[in-house]
C-alpha cells in the first residue's frame, strides 16, 4: 500500500514524499481511512510506529475538505491536547512538516512561559491548535481562545491523559467544545479500564489495534543485571566506559535522582545531563540537542521527561531505576529498537525492586534473560526496602509518571517528530511533566505559566505540563 492509495491530497502527499516516506505504516494504513471516514477512533500502537503522522494526516485533509469563513478570524477547528510540552512541540513540528503546502495555520501553546505571545498569536486566527491542557484552559479563560467552532478533537497519550492528574482538566476542556465533533483517542497502549473510561467519550468508534498490547519491540534485546543499589552507579559507569557507548538513555524514577546521577556520572569522567520538568525549557532543548549531536553520551531523564524523544538509531536504553508502571517500561525501552534498527535495553535492578520486575514480566508475558556480573553480585544479607509512592529508602524514585509514547518510524513512513519546521508556537516551556501530584489550586491571582485559578468550575488540575 502507497499512501497515494489512501485519499491524501496531492500537496500533503508532496510533503509526506519530501520527508522521505513513501509507505505508511500498519497504524497508518488502518487509522488514516477511519478518520477520512469522519469516525470517531481509538488507535493503540506501539511507540515508534508513526502514530502521529496516523492522525496528523487525516486530520489536515478533513480541515481541507471544509469551508473557513472568509471574512474574521479563523476559528480553531481541530485541537490536539497532549499531557507534555514535548510531545506537544513534536506533534507541531509534524503539523508544520505536513501542511508545508498548504494554507492551514497552527500554534503550539502550552505552560511555563509568558502567555501574552500566546494570545497574540491565537488573535491571527489558528486553524489546528496543538495544546496541553492547562494552558488551554488558561487561554480560554482569559478568554483568549474560542473553542466553540472545533470539529476535531484529538487526544494524544490518551491512557495518561484520562488517567489520574488529567481527567479533571480533560472533562473541564470537553465542557467547552461543541457536542458534535469528530474524536480520535491515540495511544501506545490502552488498559481496560481507560477504554472502559474512554468508551464514555466517543460515539460508536472504531478501534485499531497494530501491535499486541503492551508489547516491546523484537528489534530491542533486553537484560536485567542484578546488583545492589549503592552499587549501581559504579557499574553504570563501567559499562559505558568498557563498552565505549557513545549514545545512552538513562531512566530513573525521579527528577532529584536524575540530577543526582548526572552529577555523579560528570564526575566519573562521563559527560552526562538531565532532563526533567524542573528544567526550564531552554536547558531541556540545549540538553537534547546535545545528546542528538554527540557532545554528551548519557542523558538521563524522568519518564515524563522522556516523552517523546524522538532520536534516530538510539543503541542503548538503561532502566537505572524500574517504573512504578509496569508499562512505562514498555515505553522506555520503546526508545530504541526503532523502525528496522536494533536496540539494548539493559535494567539494573535491586533487591527493593524485585517486585516491579516480577510485574514487567507479567505484563510482558515472557521472563527477561538475567545476566550475572563477576564482581557485582548482589550480596545476600541485604533486605528489601519498599518503594513508597516511588521512593526508596535511599532516596530515589517518583511515584508513576506517565507512560512514555510517540516516536517515530524510519521504514518509510513519516515517523513522529522528524526534522520539520517546528509549528509557530507561543513559547517553548513548561512548568513539570506530569511528574509530580496534581497540584492545590492557586489562592487568587492571574493564571500564568501553566497554573490556573480555580473558581465556580472547581476542581485540581495536574502540574504535568
Amino acid at each position: 500500500m502507497s499512501f497515494d492509495s489512501l485519499g491524501l491530497s496531492a500537496d500533503i502527499l508532496r510533503a509526506v514524499e519530501e520527508q522521505g516516506y513513501n509507505t505508511p505504516t500498519p497504524i497508518q494504513q488502518q487509522a488514516i481511512p477511519v478518520v477520512l471516514q469522519g469516525r470517531d477512533l481509538m488507535a493503540s500502537a506501539q511507540t515508534g510506529t508513526g502514530k502521529t503522522a496516523g492522525f496528523t494526516l487525516p486530520v489536515l485533509q478533513l480541515l481541507l475538505n471544509t469551508s473557513v469563513p472568509i471574512q474574521g478570524r479563523r476559528p480553531v477547528r481541530a485541537l490536539i491536547l497532549t499531557p507534555t510540552r514535548e510531545l506537544a512541540a513534536q506533534i507541531g513540528e509534524n503539523v508544520t512538516a505536513y501542511s508545508k503546502h498548504l494554507s492551514l495555520r497552527s500554534l503550539v501553546v502550552f505552560g511555563g512561559v509568558s502567555i501574552n505571545p500566546q494570545m497574540m498569536k491565537l488573535r491571527g486566527g489558528v486553524d489546528i491548535l496543538v495544546a496541553t491542557p492547562g494552558r488551554l484552559l488558561d487561554l480560554e479563560h482569559q478568554r483568549a481562545v474560542d473553542l466553540s467552532q472545533v470539529q476535531i478533537l484529538v487526544l494524544d497519550e490518551a491512557d495518561r491523559m484520562l488517567d489520574m492528574g488529567f481527567i479533571h482538566d480533560i472533562r473541564r476542556v470537553l465542557a467547552k467544545l461543541p457536542a458534535k465533533r469528530q474524536n480520535l483517542l491515540f495511544s501506545a497502549t490502552f488498559s481496560d479500564e481507560i477504554k472502559g473510561l474512554a468508551s464514555k467519550l466517543l460515539t460508536n468508534p472504531a478501534s485499531v489495534e497494530v501491535a499486541r498490547r503492551n508489547t516491546a519491540s523484537t528489534q530491542i534485546e533486553q537484560s536485567v543485571h542484578f546488583v545492589d543499589k549503592r552499587r549501581k552507579r559504579e557499574l553504570l559507569s563501567q559499562m559505558i566506559g568498557t563498552g565505549n557507548w557513545q549514545q545512552v538513555l538513562v531512566f530513573t524514577r525521579t527528577k532529584h535522582g536524575a540530577n543526582h546521577l548526572a552529577e555523579l556520572l560528570n564526575k566519573d569522567g562521563i559527560t552526562a545531563a538531565a532532563i526533567h520538568g524542573n528544567k526550564s525549557q531552554g536547558a531541556r532543548t540545549r540538553a537534547l540537542a546535545d545528546f542528538k549531536a554527540g557532545g554528551i553520551r548519557v542523558l538521563v531523564a524522568t519518564d515524563i521527561a522522556a516523552r517523546g524523544l524522538d532520536i534516530d538509531q538510539l543503541p542503548h536504553v538503561v532502566n537505572y531505576e524500574l517504573p512504578n508502571v509496569p508499562e512505562d517500561y514498555v515505553h522506555r525501552i520503546g526508545r530504541t529498537g526503532r523502525a528496522e534498527s536494533t536496540g539494548e535495553a539493559i535494567s539494573l535492578v535491586c533487591v527493593d525492586e524485585h517486585k516491579l520486575l516480577r510485574d514487567i514480566e507479567r505484563l510482558l508475558k515472557r521472563e527477561i534473560p538475567r545476566i550475572a556480573l563477576p564482581g557485582y553480585e548482589p550480596d545476600p544479607s541485604i533486605k528489601a526496602e519498599p518503594i513508597v509512592n516511588g521512593r526508596q529508602g535511599s532516596g530515589g524514585g517518583g511515584r508513576g509518571a506517565p507512560r512514555q509514547g510517540g516516536g517515530g518510524q524510519r521504514s518509510g513512513a513519516p515517523r513522529q517528530g522528524g526534522n520539520g519546521q517546528r509549528s509557530g508556537n507561543g513559547g517553548n516551556g513548561g512548568n513539570g511533566s506530569g511528574e509530580s501530584r496534581p497540584s492545590r489550586p492557586r489562592q487568587g491571582g492571574a493564571a500564568h505559566a501553566g497554573q490556573r485559578r480555580t473558581g465556580a468550575a472547581g476542581g485540581r488540575r495536574s502540574s504535568g505540563e
